[in-house]
């Protein structure tokens, strides 16, 4: 009911609050949940900063609706020993302003990715690079300490955005968050933070221009509001649309609703150690979530398919481990934690906490389907089991930059994962689980060893035996609490032709408009 109140109020305000981008023909607005931290393609974590960069920039290699990997600005690519692959470059392409892209630009972007001086948030999935060898203007080899079997993969991340290298050099790094120049489909026009921001098409795009001349991506946290916005036509694209909404979107004579199977999955994840802001061990966490036990116990407190069937109307997939069946890595064998509040109860007194333990749950509001509405659930559940939490929400960008960045987010936080752009349980276990990585708060050294092998494992087998054992370690050790994989629901407007994708990326390039709406 809370969500009808504040959709009528919202529908009468919209007229005046939101300006009227869908009145121009040529201009597709796209309304999202969060606003980008920032839009330097390599100093994120963010699916919302990718899809910016998906816009602004290319990389060298790409994902097609399918997810197979595809070339892009390299025309074609080798392994030519244990730890080089060769690329041979696009010929003739041009950045926004002016410079060409070339084998030089290559070696540029990529290795500021792990320029020590700049610790760019984008680079953890670079520490196997260690130089690019410009054998030609239009060839290049990328060598690495050690084999890397998934660089063909990590070139399709939003993060190894190919840049113009004088322009990168020139510019401080205050004024490269706000000022992006890419080869992309499109430029930027303005960003006005926690507003809007404004793209033109590229015309002179290697590809082609566009065919929607202005696109526009609007933060709008509010369900209730987006969903308002679409429905008056204000915007052309909604995301996360509530799923007790998809009905009504699907049937509404103006608009059409667009599904698809995300490879993110939506968890609770654990400080078991902390870190410092330079992402150091500093021991373990000084809280109850240190303890394997109390851990467990929350898992074994909450009724994810309660979850999954009330709030989010059955669409989602119940998941055992932060993975799914699309990632490499993934194994059917492991079946998710039962529910079972004897358990729960067990071990508690076990750890010393019989009559209870008190618990802060932190989370963000708007980023993902419902994720209040989750929390609050997931926060209640909890507390009828004997595990007192506390929950306290947050702005996205303020989330991301002041608490999980900095390893503040503890002791237990609400936050999505989508193995960045790999497919691949590296994607997860590298980045969440590696200690020293940006997002880690949890420290096993048999697991460091693993997943350092798998990084520069060749053989295909040998890597999925590491993945299984490291799945198991992350079930036995409770390391997070997997919840569900994400069906995403976006909402669009007819007078657009457009395909929601299993990567979330929306990619104003692949938008055509009808002749009328």
């Amino acid at each position: 009911m809370r969500w009808l109140g504040s959709l009528a109020l919202s529908a009468i305000a919209l007229s005046s609050a939101l300006p009227a981008w869908g009145a121009s023909p040529a201009t597709v607005v796209v309304a999202h949940a969060v606003d980008p931290t920032t839009l330097d393609p390599m100093n994120h974590q963010e699916a919302v900063g990718t899809i910016l960069a998906n816009n602004l920039f290319d990389g060298l290699l790409e994902r097609d609706p399918d997810l197979n990997i595809v070339p892009m600005l390299a025309e074609s690519y080798q392994s030519v020993g244990p730890t080089i692959w060769e690329l041979k470059l696009r010929r003739g392409v041009r950045f926004q302003n002016g410079e060409p892209f070339d084998a030089e630009s290559v070696k540029y972007s990529l290795e500021r990715l792990i320029d020590p001086k700049l610790k760019l948030r984008g680079g953890t999935a670079f520490t196997p690079l260690t130089h690019v060898e410009i054998i030609d203007p239009f060839v290049v080899r990328v060598h690495s300490k050690a084999g890397w079997p998934l660089l063909p993969a990590v070139l399709t991340v939003g993060q190894a955005s190919m840049l113009p290298p004088r322009y990168y050099r020139e510019k401080d790094m205050a004024y490269l968050q706000k000022n992006p120049v890419g080869s992309g489909p499109f430029k930027l026009v303005r960003w006005v933070k926690d507003d809007r921001i404004e793209l033109e098409a590229n015309e002179q795009y290697w590809r082609g221009a566009p065919r929607i001349k202005r696109l526009v991506f609007k933060p709008i946290p509010d369900d209730a509001v987006r969903v308002a916005a679409l429905q008056n036509g204000e915007v052309d694209v909604a995301v996360n649309i509530p799923p007790h909404l998809a009905n009504i979107i699907a049937n509404h004579p103006k608009l059409f609703l667009s599904t698809a199977a995300s490879t993110r999955t939506i968890q609770l994840l654990y400080y078991t150690h902390q870190y410092d802001p330079q992402h150091k061990l500093v021991g373990p966490y000084a809280g109850p979530t240190a303890d394997r036990r109390v851990r467990l116990a929350m898992n074994s407190a909450v009724d994810v398919d309660q979850i999954i069937k009330t709030v989010l109307d059955g669409k989602a997939v119940r998941v055992p481990l932060m993975l799914t069946p699309k990632h490499f890595g993934f194994d059917p064998a492991i079946k998710p934690v039962a529910h079972d509040l004897g358990r729960t109860q067990q071990l508690l007194t076990e750890a010393g906490f019989p009559g209870g333990v008190d618990m802060v749950l932190n989370s963000p509001q708007g980023r993902y389907v419902r994720d209040r509405e989750v929390a609050e659930v997931l926060a209640g559940q909890l507390t009828k089991a004997g595990i007192r939490t506390t929950l306290r929400f947050h702005e996205w960008g303020k989330y991301q930059t002041n608490m999980v960045y900095v390893h503040k987010a503890g002791p237990v936080y609400l936050y999505g994962w989508g193995a960045g752009g790999t497919y691949d349980a590296e994607g997860v276990y590298d980045p969440l689980f590696r200690s020293g990585s940006i997002n880690c708060n949890y420290y096993n050294s048999d697991l460091d060893g693993m997943n350092d092998e798998a990084k520069r494992s060749m053989d295909p087998k040998r890597r999925l035996e590491l993945f299984h054992r490291m799945n198991r370690i992350v079930v036995d050790d409770a390391a997070a609490m997997p919840l569900y994989q994400q069906i995403d629901l976006y909402g669009a407007t007819k007078r657009i032709v457009w395909k929601a994708r299993s990567d979330e990326r929306i990619k104003g390039y692949d938008m055509a408009l009808r002749d009328a709406r």
